[in-house]
């Protein structure tokens, strides 16, 4: 997480990287990466509706939570790294190795003979998994223009929000109709198309730049999110609250984040800065993303096992009945997130979503083994869309709270704490659920016999006992079981009002132009995506600018600069003025513009006198040179106006070099298109 120049900075600014000749193709690579992206995005969700079945063949219950916390926190703490690696040595070879690392990992995972192996390979899957995340999305700076970035990295947000929906379906299917062991093997042929392309088409500008890695801090960070949820899974559990065991583990949780905040202090890159934390702003967001992580992760690992164990529904119907949390999600996030951009009002989404999700949870404490679908369906819902109000927003108010230097690792920041937030609520909510087990079936069961082989203990570890029992004993077990998954969303509901609570305080400050809705990886991605605040500025500028790019932009710069020109006219006037000359019907020929729209904007040129033909072409008049210079710094301007306080008298000089860029790509592409109706940037 770092606000220096990332891969992408680099690779705009002249004479910061020698140039390789980037690959043509660039699709196919683009495509390869999101290969790359889909590894680590499914298995953040596919794993969850097999859980049930891997804890009944394997055992281990008790630490179902630690078979997705693992992956939480090797992925997350090994993000920072990948990025800042891939910045020194190059993003290809880095990608590769760490595409290597989550295959390794993920046929150890099929092959593991018992969950102590399981969650020591899920370890070794999710370092390799935040490399997957952080280097695809920092690789497509590399790929293409500033202009082009907005739509791409888009692409990788529909990645995300497809596995979401994809994940509990697929985990279903495989864990019914397979085995559960091809959750993990399914990885291995994509993850090798994948290998295969990259190795074969992906062409990198060659990058070097230099970063002083906080590996103490990392290390740190790391080992105290660690203790927290070791204390969490285990204590009350395996440890009772008193025992020199969880003692210890508090008292070194303690001296490590003093190490840590000693080691941040006089770190020169630091992992997470410690100035950001005198930011209101800032905290309360950390504050209120490590809550929503807490309550969205912990929810999805557990609501699998109610729906296959106590509604005694199959894996595959069990990621079906998912699918209206996570619409919910979907629909709530991307629509809080266009809202939020297009009114410039924010607070109310804070508020309402923490509010909603805490009616949620409440919700789903109040689910039985006799709730209907409908019921079920719309708790999900519920749930899912107060988690949606909130996170896109976060991401958003954070960004718009800092200074452009820390724009980069505030963004990464955010998503941080949400990922810490994550592994914490998967271990509390694994440790209430199997403490309330253990009590609720020895209560179900202290003065009833149970039949042959059949005990409270091999019922708490294995729920495949529980169609043993007769008829009468099944519905007191399954009751166990229900109350038990139940009371865990009880347990979580101050945790959820705290939030509430924490967003009242949150400033509504007015939103800088530049600052916008996320992409939906952001949003989901349960680790942090770093990216450096040139990227995050390239990406906003570039979406903003392809979102106008319609006919309304030339509009908008002609009235800008004084002229009362038709956009067709604008447009010829900057192509001409990048390009030289312009062929009124070749240039019909190669774009969507009706030869209509074009010939009226050459008519108008030519009345006004700023440009004349030669022979077939038009060039311009000296007149047309001020005019069309006069647009150029129209747009320009525009751009800069995006960027509110960030483009001040000391504004950097990398942002400059990107409103340069971004304004000569936005006003004199070959794929703009100005008539009505039509978008003025086309893509490749």
């Amino acid at each position: 997480m770092t606000g220096e120049a990332h891969g992408g900075r680099a690779a705009q600014i002249p004479g910061a990287v020698d140039r390789e000749q980037v690959s043509g193709n660039v699709l196919v690579s683009i495509g390869a990466l999101l290969l790359g992206m889909l590894l680590a995005s499914l298995d953040q969700t596919i794993v969850a509706t097999a859980l049930p079945t891997i804890v009944s063949e394997l055992g281990g219950l008790k630490h179902l939570s630690w078979v997705v916390t693992a992956y939480l926190l090797a992925s997350t703490a090994a993000t920072p790294l990948w990025g800042k690696l891939g910045d020194q040595y190059g993003r290809k070879r880095l990608f590769q190795i760490a595409v290597v690392i989550f295959l390794i990992g993920s046929a150890l995972c099929g092959i593991a003979q018992d969950m102590t192996q399981l969650i020591a390979f899920r370890g070794v899957q999710g370092l390799g998994g935040g490399g997957l995340i952080v280097l695809s999305m920092a690789m497509v700076g590399d790929l293409v223009p500033p202009r082009d970035r907005g739509r791409y990295q888009g692409l990788f947000g529909a990645v995300f929000g497809a596995s979401s929906v994809l994940g509990p379906l697929l985990g279903g299917v495989f864990t019914e109709h397979l085995s559960w062991r091809w959750v993990f093997y399914i990885n291995l042929p994509v993850g090798a198309v994948a290998l295969v392309v990259i190795a074969s088409v992906l062409r990198l500008p060659r990058t070097a730049t230099k970063h002083v890695i906080d590996y103490l801090g990392t290390f740190l960070i790391a080992a105290v999110a660690t203790c927290l949820v070791l204390v969490a899974s285990l204590g009350g559990t395996t440890w009772g609250w008193g025992s020199p065991q969880i003692t210890g583990l508090l008292v070194l949780a303690a001296v490590l984040a003093v190490g840590f905040v000693v080691v941040e202090r006089r770190a020169a890159e630091p992992v997470l800065p410690l100035k950001l934390f005198r930011v209101r702003t800032f905290s309360l967001t950390a504050a209120i993303s490590l809550i929503i992580g807490f309550a969205m992760f912990g929810a999805m690992t557990y609501l699998p096992t109610f729906l296959q164990v106590v509604q005694g529904v199959s894996p595959t119907w069990s990621g079906v009945h998912l699918l209206p949390m996570v619409l919910g999600l979907l629909l709530a996030s991307t629509g809080s997130g266009q809202i939020v951009s297009r009114t410039g009002r924010w607070k109310v989404f804070p508020i309402a979503g923490t509010l909603v999700t805490t009616l949620g949870l409440l919700l789903l404490h109040h689910l039985d083994q006799h709730s209907s679908n409908a019921v079920i369906s719309g708790t999900f819902f519920v749930f899912g869309f107060g988690l949606g109000l909130v996170m896109q927003v976060l991401v958003l108010i954070v960004q718009n709270a800092v200074s452009y230097e820390d724009l980069g690792v505030a963004t990464s920041g955010a998503t941080f704490f949400r990922s810490i937030g994550a592994a914490f609520g998967v271990a509390v909510f694994g440790s209430v659920f199997a403490g309330r087990l253990g009590e609720q079936l020895a209560s179900a069961f202290r003065d009833v016999p149970l039949p042959p082989g059949v005990t409270v203990e091999s019922l708490e570890a294995d729920s495949r006992g529980i169609a043993a029992l007769p008829a009468e004993l099944r519905a007191q077990a399954l009751d166990a079981y229900s109350t038990a998954i139940t009371d865990v969303f009880l347990y979580a509901v101050p945790v959820a009002l705290l939030a509430f609570v924490l967003a009242w305080f949150l400033k509504e400050d007015r939103l800088r132009g530049s600052v916008m809705a996320p992409d939906v990886s952001e949003t989901l991605a349960s680790n942090p995506v770093e990216r450096s605040s040139y990227d995050e500025v390239c990406r906003a500028l570039s979406v903003l600018g392809t979102r106008e790019g319609r006919h309304e932009v030339y509009r908008k710069i002609s009235a800008r600069a004084g002229y009362d020109l038709v956009p067709a006219a604008s447009w010829l006037l900057l192509r001409i003025k990048r390009y030289g000359r312009v062929e009124p019907g070749a240039l019909a020929e190669h774009s969507s513009v009706p030869l209509g729209v074009i010939l009226d904007g050459a008519r108008q040129v030519e009345e006004r006198r700023l440009a004349v033909r030669e022979g077939l072409d038009l060039t311009l008049t000296e007149q047309g040179r001020v005019v069309a210079e006069r647009l150029a710094t129209a747009r320009e301007e525009s751009l800069a106006e995006l960027l509110g306080d960030w483009w001040g008298p000391e504004r950097p000089t990398d942002l400059v070099q990107l409103v340069r860029e971004l304004n000569e790509e936005l006003c004199g592409s070959d794929r703009e298109e100005p008539h009505e109706g039509q978008p003025v940037a086309r893509f490749r």
